[in-house]
């Protein structure tokens, strides 16, 4: 089994802090997003940077990973795990008691047979447990905004079993789905909901947040751009002389509303990008437009 360099692939050093990781997690996942990217590999390169987020935004995991990564394994080395594998309950049975379970089919795919022998298969790093009725099990759900979104089932392992399991339209974090007879002992596993990352979307309470990049052009001279909605895509219109910042809303386009509040809505946070100049005529594209501007264009 081959050691995975989380920090590598994201470009980070170990040292860096959550809001290094989410940041550069973003600008990658954006980068690689096979909706968007048509560079070979690009789904590959997209999966291995969802891993990695996912293996370092949770501090649990994260200092799991640390404690191997202190060994000095480098990538490309051969990691054997300790007999029964990293995580296993007592004789080196499975512990199907998860604290986190991973559904399948969400942004990045599944997860390698590192990151599933390091933390467990479909499980995270341990911790404490909260008070529980006699004969329950419980565990965190990372759920996909997809999954959220159209109320559609998502398929996890429990203790050696797959299954299909429906998320209710509009779930909110901290909320449960109950599994009946799956926990240990033949107790109910109870499913706790939490929100998986998404390299496209921020969760605000119901609203959405996406990050749109525009060119310079498209900025100052208005554009109409397919958006990314958890809907699908829709043509939103970026009115003339927009700056990085500006926020836009798109109605409606968030998480369901449930319980009779209204569903939320999607904000598009724009984000101005100057392309990189490849060719001559590139370059003198942007020569002209600094011969227009001259050196005053700073004081607006």
């Amino acid at each position: 089994m081959e050691f995975k360099d989380y920090y590598g692939i994201l470009g980070v050093e170990p040292s860096a802090g959550d809001a290094e990781i989410k940041t550069a997690y973003r600008r990658l996942a954006r980068k690689y997003h096979p909706d968007v990217s048509k560079e070979a590999g690009a789904e590959d390169k997209f999966k291995a940077v969802n891993e990695a987020y996912e293996a370092l935004r949770d501090p649990a995991r994260r200092k799991a990973y640390d404690q191997l990564r202190a060994g000095g394994y480098r990538p490309g080395d051969q990691v054997r795990p300790p007999p029964g594998g990293f995580h296993r309950g007592p004789g080196g049975q499975p512990d199907v008691d998860f604290d986190e379970i991973f559904a399948g089919g969400g942004a990045g795919g599944g997860f390698s047979d590192f990151f599933e022998s390091l933390f467990g298969r479909g499980r995270a790093g341990a911790g404490p447990r909260g008070p529980q009725a006699p004969g329950e099990s419980r565990a965190k759900l990372a759920v996909p905004l997809s999954a959220v979104h159209a109320g559609s089932s998502v398929r996890i392992s429990v203790g050696g079993r797959t299954l299909d399991v429906r998320v209710p339209r509009g779930i909110r974090p901290g909320q449960a789905i109950r599994l009946a007879r799956l926990g240990n002992g033949g107790g109910d596993l109870l499913l706790e909901v939490e929100y998986a990352a998404d390299p496209q979307f921020e969760v605000d309470g119901r609203n959405v947040i996406h990050v749109l990049p525009v060119a310079p052009w498209e900025a100052a001279l208005g554009a109409t751009i397919s958006v990314p909605t958890l809907g699908g895509p829709v043509e939103l219109r970026i009115p003339a002389d927009s700056e990085s910042g500006r926020k836009l809303r798109l109605r409606g386009r968030g998480l369901p509303g449930t319980g009779g509040a209204a569903d939320g809505d999607q904000i598009v946070e724009l984000e101005v990008l100057a392309p990189r100049a490849h060719n001559d005529a590139q370059r003198e594209a942007y020569a002209r437009m600094r011969d227009a501007f001259g050196d005053d264009w700073r004081r607006g």
